[in-house]
């Protein structure tokens, strides 16, 4: 009876904001202008919302559908710069070739080895302070080329494997520290790179400025390595789990199962690295080869990904090509997430389009007010916003929103804040998940597996969440202003 009550709540939830949100999205140019707004403003404004909403509440996926279709309504926007400004804008390309590059990467032994080779180590079996750090950092480097999501699906049933072998129960706390820290390594390795991770490229380009991948590092990374270290003594110091129960017997028959690399793991990592060169090199040429670097950046962010998909599906051994088109189209692409990339991308579009005028509105009218408040208020206005939002919805919902509010007020006013740190900082922070199951599937996947709870999430998540914000407003903003 429960059940069935809680299916027909949910039912008359959906029936009631659904027709409200429907109409918050076709009807909200209707309204004639309002104190400076002018009935497109609105109707921009009114489409934000009830997408926002939608997002919230339903999904991510026909939601993002609507808020395309409804934007096409908008005479100063239309049809056309819809799709050109969405599935035509080069970051879902960049997006969905980069999918496809590191779903060829995960069907490979390499993932997989370069774990194993971490918790095998002489040094992982001398200290089971060290064994679990190692498993760890092993999880953050994987992390910084992979997705989330497939990072977690590979490395949840290798985490499990190595509790067995090491005789470790599941209800240890060693089973809790390890399990909790490979959901947060996760959340913190997604934003220490915009390399197959979505929520810095979509709050880069929300806000509608270039920023290289070496320069966002250049700031991530080390905020990144810090909060790792404060997470991992944050588990070993609150949680205390006995490493003397962790048996190192059995730890090489890890390493023994694992097949021989073939020729086909070689090939696919080679293309894999020369991805990433061809993404990273670049940008080391900015100042010392400038005439190179402008010319390579003729070609685009999607042009390496774009090369390495076609290496994959081209190169064959054994008569078989590395990576089969319908294949990663069919289980290595998050549709759900693109189509969302797609939907935010003409969102953000619309919200700085000149012939809406949203930007000369918040210049007239917000501008004095903003121009009074301290530098440093906004920047932890929009940190907390990021991470609190983050650490309770969508992540992609928080890198649009916090990103195109703040490179739209910070663009719109006389503030002195570096406009490309905050924006970076932003993107960042909305890859940092840790406290409530909403927050990303992973979190939502260890707050149900017997070794933790949704609890001990919460606290520890709630925790990271303030490091985050404190790293990133003593770290990853100073450095920041030094890169840009």
């Amino acid at each position: 009876m429960k059940t069935k009550t809680k299916l027909k709540d949910n039912n008359i939830f959906r029936w009631i904001i659904i027709p409200i949100c429907f109409a918050l999205c076709f009807f909200g140019q209707l309204i004639p202008a309002q104190g400076g707004l002018s009935s497109e403003a609105i109707g921009v404004l009114f489409i934000f919302l009830g997408t926002l909403i939608l997002w919230l509440t339903i999904g991510i996926d026909w939601p993002s559908l609507l808020c395309m279709l409804s934007l096409g309504f908008i005479n100063s926007f239309g049809f056309s710069k819809v799709i050109s400004s969405s599935f035509g804008n080069s970051t879902f390309a960049f997006l969905l070739f980069t999918f496809i590059c590191t779903y060829a990467l995960s069907k490979t032994t390499l993932i997989k080895r370069v774990a194993i080779t971490f918790v095998n180590s002489k040094l992982a079996k001398k200290n089971g302070y060290f064994f679990i750090f190692l498993f760890l950092l092993a999880v953050l480097i994987l992390g910084l080329f992979i997705s989330p999501s497939v990072l977690f699906i590979i490395m949840l049933p290798i985490l499990n494997e190595i509790l067995e072998i090491t005789k470790i129960d599941k209800k240890d706390k060693v089973a809790k520290v390890m399990m909790i820290g490979l959901g947060f390594t996760v959340s913190i390795s997604s934003g220490m790179t915009p390399i197959a991770h979505v929520f810095p490229v979509l709050a880069i380009n929300a806000a509608g400025l270039k920023i290289s991948t070496f320069a966002y590092m250049g700031l991530a990374i080390p905020a990144g390595l810090i909060l790792f270290l404060l997470m991992y003594f944050l588990l070993i110091v609150f949680i205390q789990p006995d490493v003397k129960n962790i048996s190192f017997e059995d730890i090489n028959k890890l390493k023994d199962d694992l097949p021989k690399l073939n020729k086909k793991d070689i090939y696919t990592l080679v293309i894999f690295i020369i991805v990433l060169i061809l993404r990273i090199i670049p940008s080391l040429f900015e100042y010392v080869w400038p005439s190179f670097y402008e010319l390579f950046n003729t070609y685009g962010t999607s042009m390496p990904p774009l090369l390495g998909a076609l290496a994959l599906c081209v190169i064959r051994v054994d008569n078989e090509p590395l990576l089969k088109v319908d294949d990663a189209f069919k289980n290595g692409v998050p549709w759900s997430s693109l189509i969302m990339c797609a939907a935010t991308l003409a969102l953000g579009a619309a919200l700085q389009n000149s012939d809406i005028g949203l930007i000369s509105y918040l210049q007239t009218t917000l501008g004095p007010a903003l121009n009074s408040l301290p530098e440093i208020f906004l920047l932890i206005i929009f940190a907390f916003w990021a991470a609190l939002q983050t650490n309770l919805s969508s992540n992609m919902v928080t890198a649009t929103l916090v990103a195109t509010v703040a490179s739209t007020i910070l663009l719109s006013t006389n503030n002195t804040l570096n406009i490309s740190a905050t924006i970076c900082i932003i993107g960042m922070l909305a890859s940092f998940a840790f406290a409530t199951p909403p927050s990303m599937p992973h979190i939502a996947i260890i707050c149900s597996d017997e070794s933790t709870s949704t609890k001990d999430v919460l606290i520890y998540g709630s925790i990271m969440m303030i490091l985050s914000v404190l790293v990133s407003l003593l770290v990853a903003y100073p450095l920041g202003t030094l890169i840009f």
